[in-house]
């Protein structure tokens, strides 16, 4: 076992990508209209962008959702 939670999410809040705002750690993000998404990552300095990304699950955890970059829209964090 890798010790990771794999288990569905339990519920879901809005985000609204911002350069400054950090999340709370998400077990992954939904993405509702495909797009680039640009993410800090847990432990890790600067965004990474995931381009190109369809609308569905994203099993990322990210500590932030950049406003920069992202042009994905109606993000729900999975708690």
């Amino acid at each position: 076992m890798s010790g990771r939670d794999v288990s569905a999410a339990d519920y879901a809040v809005a985000v609204t990508p911002s350069d400054s705002a950090v999340i709370q750690y998400p077990r992954a993000i939904y993405i509702g209209v495909s797009g680039d998404v640009a993410v800090v990552m847990q432990g890790k300095a600067g965004a990474v962008t995931f381009k190109a990304v369809p609308a569905g699950i994203l099993p990322i955890r990210p500590v932030q959702i950049m406003a920069t970059g992202t042009t994905a829209t109606d993000i729900l964090a999975l708690y």
